[in-house]
């Protein structure tokens, strides 16, 4: 509200009022999964991406940060600027490598010979001034000794033993009339022998039967 005064009275003029809409609040929101397996020993993608609603900034930064399970302190499991840094102390030292792609908005990890005492929380933090404030990406690790089978799996086993036992089943039958056509041949075979002896020896029989004077 603006004053004004002139040689008679002093009034007030309000401001010009803009809609909100001109002024966006810069946010930057983080994706990753919410929970992942992984068999124990083997090296697994965590994947991360994010959109923003300003321009890629060179001053971008990723943080990977770790909790265990026990809810103990936060632990640094990596960090980008300009260029990956690994960690050069903790649990994950040596076990941590870049496979994210900034242009296409991507900042996944991969930790290498996954253990047991990996399980936790893990999170995934984007800054991209001037959007530095936004959601932060949380994906629940289990490592496990064996992957469980999800449905589709469980699917593909169940389809894949169906055709296994079909396969059997024709080839049992294919296999039962085939031997059945083989001893009808040979029943074939063994009456025709039969019969053509008992014709050898009606005609010897005629051969060597004396003539009556």
């Amino acid at each position: 509200m603006r004053l004004l005064q002139d040689s008679s009275f002093v009034y007030f003029q309000p401001l010009p009022v803009f809609p909100a809409a001109l002024w966006p609040v810069a946010a930057i929101e983080v994706y990753t999964a919410k929970e992942v397996d992984a068999v124990n020993g083997t090296k697994l993608r965590l994947k991360c991406t994010f959109s923003s609603s300003s321009p890629i900034s060179p001053l971008l930064s990723v943080t990977w940060n770790f909790q265990p399970e026990d809810l103990s302190s936060h632990e640094p499991v990596f960090y980008y600027l300009k260029e990956p840094y690994m960690p050069s102390a903790g649990r994950f030292k040596g076990r941590v490598t870049w496979d994210g792609n900034i242009e296409r908005y991507d900042a996944s990890i991969i930790i290498w010979n996954l253990q047991p005492t990996d399980n936790g929380t893990f999170t995934c933090q984007v800054k991209n001034p001037r959007d530095i404030d936004g959601t932060i990406g949380e994906v629940r690790l289990r490592v496990v000794q064996k992957v469980n089978f999800s449905e589709i799996h469980f699917l593909a086993v169940a389809i894949g033993s169906a055709c296994g036992l079909m396969i059997i089943v024709v080839t049992v039958v294919i296999i039962c009339r085939h031997r059945r056509k083989k001893q009808q041949e040979k029943a074939i075979e063994v009456a025709d022998t039969e019969l053509e002896k008992e014709k050898l020896k009606n005609i010897e029989e005629k051969e060597i039967t004396p003539l009556e004077d």
